[in-house]
């Protein structure tokens, strides 16, 4: 596939391999082919039909100047608070000793087919560039599996920030976006029965709290012990996982529904559904687990009593690691990504209407589908929806101004025609390693300037005067409470960062 434009600028000159009447004709051939494809194209695209309510620039005449739908612009209020939160988000990960990593936004689709169960339908799958089939990457998951398996790392302890894409139904006032931000931390090697887990486990809880979001649960679940449930009554082997994707939706949907999906669209005995609803409408914690070890059924099946026990064991570790009070054993939960094999989390925020907040599991399978060899690199991880947190602490702070710069001080004049001392002054306490502003107007009214800095929150203003400009000082002003002190040149780097530490110690 040639550019038209680039290929119209190839000249004679450079191709003299050839006669010159014959590169003519063909570079005149390959153009005009060019542009009817192109117009080819662009009819197809021109007599796709639009969403409904959605109105066609091309035949109104209006152009719609809007962000695609499922995403959002972020202005410099929400990015203060989005960087406030992905902060204490990133001094948890590296509290516990995890390292980054970074991987491409778009992945080959071979690598994302299959992995996600039902929601594979969900990919956004890129154009044909250059002979790759490519995909925009669904979660953070698959690639980290796909660099351990290429890297050959059998061990590490990582957390990735980025952004994924969903071709999902957005609902943007509950966090639900179609690109967004997942912030993951996963342990990744051959340790003993969940240690790892535990740790994880502790990572949520210590976000969530210092981000002080209210009251949470975090839902804990094993999949052999689905898998021993699904065993028990009766569920086909062939249809266990589609049975746990059904599961999985009754964090949105009533059982009812849940059930008619499993018994209309799955294939399931109205019988056997019910049975799989005596089990998935439970939780607890060790009473729980102690009521399903005595079920016959239950423990005799394959995984049923390993998955019982590897429950009462990671009970027993949170309570040691301080997180039991928010730990909740919840049947019905599923995590219907196939490539889950142990311990499955997700968190949610009690009485907050935006779904789960974080989530994640063991899944040890996964590296082994990169490697040639089929070795396996055993792996547990969380993830938490940024967005979703981002949209609770987001509606709590929308009557509270929120200052959106990092100025410590801000350097004015008294008089006309001082720009070049400001300009100075500026340079010094940026040598000095100081948050220094100062009016790109030559001759700016200083209360004009004093009110910049009211707005924007900006602690402390020097003003310059002819007359201290001539008796070496300048007026240090405290911009809240409007205390004026002279101080010496030679003296303002250390009493500036003597006041503002004193302003930072009083904050705090």
């Amino acid at each position: 596939k040639l550019n038209m434009l680039s290929f119209s600028r190839l000249h004679y000159p450079l191709t003299k391999s050839i006669p010159r009447i014959m590169f003519d004709k063909f570079r005149k051939k390959i153009i005009v082919n060019f542009s009817v494809q192109s117009n080819a194209e662009i009819s197809k695209l021109g007599s796709q039909k639009l969403p409904a309510g959605e109105e066609d620039a091309s035949q109104t005449g209006k152009f719609v100047l809007k962000t695609p739908k499922g995403t959002r612009d972020y202005g410099p209020a929400q990015m203060a608070l989005r960087n406030a939160v992905l902060d204490k988000i990133v001094k948890v990960f590296r509290k516990h000793g995890a390292e980054t990593i970074e991987t491409p936004v778009f992945e080959l689709k071979e690598v994302l087919t299959g992995k996600y169960g039902e929601d594979s339908k969900l990919i956004y799958d890129l154009a044909d560039q250059g002979g790759e089939a490519l995909s925009l990457r669904y979660d953070l998951t698959v690639p980290f599996a796909r660099y351990l398996a290429m890297n050959k790392i059998t061990n590490i302890k990582r957390y990735h920030i980025a952004k994924v894409y969903r071709r999902d139904n957005p609902a943007m006032t509950r966090g639900r976006y179609r690109e967004f931000y997942q912030c993951d931390f996963d342990i990744a090697g051959q340790y003993d029965p969940m240690l790892p887990e535990v740790e994880c486990l502790r990572v949520v809880c210590e976000i969530l709290k210092s981000l002080d979001l209210g009251n949470f649960i975090v839902k804990v679940n094993h999949r052999q012990l689905l898998d021993a449930i699904f065993e028990a009554v009766g569920v086909p082997q062939e249809k266990f996982r589609a049975i746990c994707s059904a599961v999985d939706k009754l964090d949105k949907l009533p059982w009812d529904d849940v059930k008619k999906e499993m018994v209309s669209e799955k294939g399931l005995e109205e019988e056997v559904a019910e049975r799989i609803g005596s089990y998935v409408r439970q939780s607890g914690t060790d009473e729980l687990l102690e009521k399903l070890s005595n079920d016959k059924a239950l423990v005799e099946t394959k995984t049923g009593r390993q998955g019982i026990e590897a429950l009462k064991l990671l009970l027993h570790y949170a309570r040691l690691a301080g997180a039991i009070q928010y730990v909740s054993v919840d049947m019905s939960l599923a995590r219907g990504l196939d490539y889950y094999t142990g311990l499955i989390y997700e968190a949610i925020l009690v009485g907050a209407e935006v779904g789960s907040v974080a989530g994640g599991g063991r899944y040890d399978g996964l590296v082994g589908m990169f490697d040639p060899k089929g070795k396996q690199v055993p792996c547990v991880g969380v993830s938490l929806g940024v967005e979703r947190i981002f949209s609770v602490i987001e509606a709590k702070a929308s009557a509270t101004k929120i200052r959106t710069n990092q100025v410590q001080v801000y350097v004015a004049a008294a008089q006309k025609n001082l720009q070049d001392h400001r300009m100075e002054l500026c340079t010094m306490l940026w040598d000095a390693d100081f948050n220094v502003e100062q009016s790109y107007k030559k001759s700016p009214k200083l209360l004009a300037q004093l009110q910049h800095c009211e707005e924007r929150g900006i602690p402390l203003v020097i003003i310059l005067g002819e007359d201290e400009i001539k008796r070496g000082v300048v007026k240090v002003r405290n911009v809240i409470s409007r205390e004026e002190n002279e101080v010496v040149r030679e003296d303002l780097v250390e009493h500036l960062r003597k006041r503002l530490q004193e302003l930072e110690t009083g904050s705090s």
